[in-house]
């Protein structure tokens, strides 16, 4: 369709096709969508009215392309799940119609309507919401992308495995990469392992490959020991700075005598602390670079057990996971019993998800009220790697799993369990609500210094106590803290504390600020391999994103009408976006006046700003108060 058609469709008198989704049943098991249809029809505006079962599959999309390139509708109302699911979807449909994409709504008649409704009220109101959308639509006006320039450069945050194997990608596309890392070494927690589930290889072999690959590439820049202290502009024109300083932390100073200690060669692998790249820094020093996109790989912690959690901190024969992994790989030995600082341990016992899958009213809250009630996906696998490997090279250590669930999710994972079982793990299960307790025994030379007593519900609640030398706490995965980012760039964040993507499966590595994407264990808990294949997939987009060298975004953003702007100046007072609103000189019957000028880049189409102007001089594209008013007296008239 040639621009001459589309404008003298857009300026015809509007004709509104309404497309009603059964969605599967999800909506047509309570909603009347014969009635709605039928209904709809008799809407002012509306030419065509139809059902489709999955209005988001191709022949759904096709009936909507059809009715547009035969001329019977130029305004599109889909009525269907929530709007961010599948607008995308049928803006597209509209476009490769010939249409402009702008000239269309979404009413949501599943989360609004047939999830909280039942019978004749939930079709009454998918009715009204259809009325709603259909008088918007005849308001709507044609609308542009916005077009801004873009820089051919990604900024990673975070360099564990995500973020190398993020710059590894990028690069390859042929863009210049600055990867920020603020620890002094490259590897993140993966330097914390020995041998990695399910494949067996050793987590120093894929680290080194990784930071090779990276610290030869001289398109990729590294700043290790770095802090981002600064943060400015939008997509495809970020500003970044940061600071970088000598370490101060006590965990990156033990990790830099531990690198002393292997013999100071930069680029080597040292156990338990990743890769050092380059020189650390002597004093503070500032910089700063221009980027296109962003690519969070800020990774995740391990949870550190409360004082007295299962006798942590009380009792020296209480560690966690990541320790118990480092005391065996540091021993590197075969023997009859597993040796672990000198001391012979005969029994050992696991306890699972401890910081993992808490529960409200039995887990006791952080600091700051938060629980960790998500699993956190890889513990499982790790202990009974553990265990088999304690029972494989140290026959006479017997080992004890206490769990509430065995969750070994994942291809080969499942043979762990298997593997356990076989060697003679002895598996115990405990309700949450009666987990097991860890208590000092009165021991004499020969004795066991520990007891764990749980009742097991595989016995069928029978009291079992287990003397043992070393209990080990199988410690979940947190995000790691980077409050001061989140707060920096308005990130979003869920309420498990990691950062939040778009929708999990339609854009499950963007957040809500376009141009920033999600790379590993900042987004949820994941193995190794997922978080390098989340990494490439952040890379993907940010590389589809920038390769144009520009960037269009949606036009929903305010917009001032000059002639009624005084300059009072109090839109940019309550804009929560620094430059998304300038005050500019114009001139105004022959003088030099200030009025309000929108930055598109930079608006986020709030509508903070329509509520303050008290000349009405601002209005957001798309949802303009006209339309609003439109909506509500068709809800009404219906």
């Amino acid at each position: 369709m040639s621009d001459e058609k589309k404008q003298e469709q857009i300026k015809e008198e509007p004709r509104v096709g309404v497309y009603i989704c059964h969605c599967g049943g999800n909506i047509s098991d309570h909603v009347d969508v014969d009635e709605v249809r039928k209904r709809a029809e008799s809407i002012p505006g509306v030419t065509v009215a139809r059902q489709n079962m999955f209005m988001c599959s191709d022949p759904g999309q096709e009936m909507i392309a059809n009715d547009i390139k035969e001329g019977k509708i130029n305004r599109v109302v889909v009525a269907s799940c929530a709007p961010h699911l599948h607008e995308l979807t049928f803006r597209n449909t509209i476009e490769r119609a010939g249409a402009n994409p702008y000239l269309y709504d979404h009413a949501n008649i599943r989360e609004q309507v047939s999830w909280v409704h039942h019978g004749e009220p939930a079709t009454e109101k998918a009715i009204r919401l259809i009325a709603a959308a259909v008088g918007k639509a005849k308001n709507l006006k044609e609308l542009k992308p916005i077009r801004v320039d873009a820089k051919r450069h990604v900024t990673v945050l975070g360099g564990g495995v995500a973020g190398l194997r993020a710059a590894i990608d990028l690069s390859g596309r042929g863009f210049k990469v600055t990867l920020v890392e603020k620890s002094p070494f490259l590897g993140g927690q993966t330097a914390q392992l020995d041998i990695l589930v399910p494949t067996g290889e050793k987590a120093s072999d894929l680290i080194q490959e990784l930071a090779n690959a990276v610290m030869n590439n001289p398109d990729i820049t590294i700043y290790t020991c770095a802090h981002v202290t600064s943060y400015s502009g939008y997509v495809g024109n970020f500003k970044i700075g940061i600071e970088r300083r000598p370490p101060e932390e006590k965990e990156d100073i033990e990790k830099l005598e531990q690198f002393k200690n292997y013999g100071s060669e930069k680029g080597k692998f040292i156990p338990f602390a990743g890769v050092f790249p380059m020189d650390l820094p002597q004093k503070k020093e500032e910089v700063s670079w221009d980027t296109g996109a962003i690519v969070f790989a800020t990774g995740f912690r391990t949870y550190q057990p409360k004082e007295g959690e299962y006798g942590f901190g009380k009792y020296a024969e209480v560690i966690t996971l990541p320790q118990l992994i480092r005391y065996m790989a540091e021993e590197n030995s075969e023997g009859p019993f597993l040796t672990i600082n000198g001391k012979k341990i005969r029994r050992v016992a696991m306890i699972h998800c401890v910081g993992s899958r808490q529960i409200p009213g039995i887990h006791e809250p952080d600091e700051n009220g938060n629980l960790n009630e998500y699993c956190s996906r890889v513990c499982c696998s790790a202990t009974l790697q553990a265990a088999s490997l304690i029972r494989e090279r140290y026959p006479m250590t017997y080992v004890f799993e206490y769990y509430r669930d065995i969750r070994t999710y994942g291809r080969g994972q499942e043979e762990y369990y298997e593997r356990a079982s076989q060697n003679n793990v002895v598996f115990f299960r405990f309700e949450p609500e009666e987990p097991p307790r860890v208590q000092r025994m009165n021991y004499t030379d020969t004795d066991y210094p520990l007891k764990v007593t749980v009742k097991d519900t595989l016995t069928f609640g029978e009291e079992i106590t287990a003397e043992v030398d070393l209990v080990v706490l199988a410690v979940g995965i947190m995000p790691n803290n980077i409050s001061h980012l989140i707060e920096m760039m308005k990130l979003p964040v869920g309420a498990d504390q990691f950062l939040l993507e778009v929708h999990p499966k339609l854009r499950p590595v963007e957040v809500a600020n376009t141009g920033i994407m999600l790379a590993g264990t900042c987004q949820a808990p994941m193995d190794v391999g997922e978080a390098c294949a989340a990494a490439q997939a952040a890379s993907a987009k940010a590389s589809n994103l920038l390769t144009r060298g520009y960037v269009e975004l949606d036009p929903f953003v305010a917009e001032v009408t000059m002639d009624k702007c005084t300059g009072c100046e109090l839109c940019v007072k309550a804009c929560p976006i620094e430059g998304a609103i300038n005050m500019v000189e114009v001139e105004e019957a022959g003088k030099k006046v200030k009025k309000a000028e929108i930055n598109p880049a930079l608006c986020t189409g709030c509508g903070i700003c329509v509520g303050e102007c008290p000349e009405n001089a601002v209005d957001i594209n798309g949802w303009t108060l006209k339309q609003y008013e439109a909506m509500v007296d068709a809800i009404v008239q219906m």
